[in-house]
């Protein structure tokens, strides 16, 4: 397995910010408004810049799908599949149908990774509550943009499966990179407690981050997730599951059903 860390400047990651997401965050559609708190957060990227900085963690490895799991590097990760049929495939979806079946008998490859911002960054400005809207705000993108930022280099360096893609920012919002980064929490990987497993595989403390008992990451501006490349790989939402898989995933995961409810309140009717 290969592990990495890497520490980004604010300035650095700056080019990869999605500012829709920002603005969304803002509830702000008005253009001249937009461009008006664009202003304002450049202006205080440039004063945190410096100051604060943004850490990634992420590791590759050999790994295999065995039914809906994912093992990874010999770590079982029990992955959630839907049981509605996609709109337009008639298929339901699940990450492990991504990863190369152990019946093959060889082994694909994978990646999981972390970010996180300096976790001084979230309560240096409690006094303000503006000022500490902004810098969440920020943060919460700057950790996605560390995640958007290393995730290029791991395609094109440190796993090297895409050595000349040259995409500009837009290109990487869209997602024209082959392969997918799904995060922990999203309609892919709803279940926040997958992040016991991969802190168990890269060691979240390494970057500053801590889990809660449901497994939601503090700093709040954390990410996390895998990286699969294979070309067809994509999107979906898990979406609603019946009592029979959150049995099935309750035995996979060794974690009692009772509590597995817990942690997938929206994916349960």
């Amino acid at each position: 397995m290969f592990r990495k860390r890497l520490t980004y400047g604010i300035g650095e990651l700056v080019p990869y910010i999605n500012w829709a997401y920002f603005h969304f965050a803002w509830q702000v559609k008005d253009a001249a408004e937009q461009a008006r708190l664009k202003r304002e957060a450049m202006e205080m990227l440039g004063s945190l810049d410096g100051h604060y900085a943004v850490s990634a963690l992420f590791a590759l490895g050999d790994a295999v799908s065995d039914g809906d799991d994912i093992l990874f590097e010999g770590t079982r990760i029990p992955m959630l599949r839907q049981q509605r049929p996609e709109a337009g495939s008639g298929s339901c979806y699940c990450l492990a149908d991504f990863i190369r079946p152990i019946s093959q008998g060889k082994a694909d490859r994978m990646g999981v990774f972390a970010t996180a911002v300096d976790a001084k960054m979230e309560t240096d400005f409690e006094a303000d509550d503006y000022l500490r809207m902004m810098v969440q705000l920020l943060a919460d993108r700057l950790a996605e943009a560390a995640a958007e930022m290393m995730h290029e280099q791991v395609r094109r360096h440190y796993w090297g499966y895409a050595p000349e893609e040259r995409l500009s920012v837009e290109e990487l919002h869209a997602e024209r990179f082959c392969g997918i980064r799904p995060a922990v929490g999203y309609p892919s990987l709803p279940d926040a407690s997958i992040n016991f497993i991969l802190s168990d595989i890269l060691g979240f403390g390494e970057i500053g981050i801590r889990l809660t008992e449901s497994g939601a990451m503090k700093p709040h501006a954390s990410v996390s997730g895998l990286m699969l490349a294979h070309p067809a790989a994509r999107y979906f939402s898990v979406g609603v599951i019946g009592d029979d898989q959150l049995r099935d995933y309750s035995r996979r995961r060794g974690v009692p059903v009772r509590v597995i409810r817990r942690f997938l309140t929206s994916n349960v009717s």
